[in-house]
């Protein structure tokens, strides 16, 4: 697993789980799970994943930060 690449193969993600959880927890990256090339899910810091729970969800997380991007732009 190299932890400079944000898209991470599931079956290299898979075997190097300790190496993964490490980077999230320790660099406060986010890295990708991909399946053939196409990202599938985020593997992100707790406090991201709560931040995101705590506002509804996903979805509702995503038309939160896209509003306030509009609003920047």
């Amino acid at each position: 697993m190299d932890p400079n690449v944000e898209d991470q193969p599931i079956h290299i993600a898979r075997a190097n789980i300790s190496k993964l959880h490490n980077a999230v927890q320790l660099l406060r990256r986010v890295y990708f799970l991909t399946s053939r090339g196409t990202r599938e899910a985020a593997v992100v810091p707790v406090d991201l994943g709560e931040l995101i729970q705590e506002v509804g969800g996903p979805d509702q997380a995503a038309a939160i930060l896209k509003t306030h991007l509009a609003d920047k732009g």
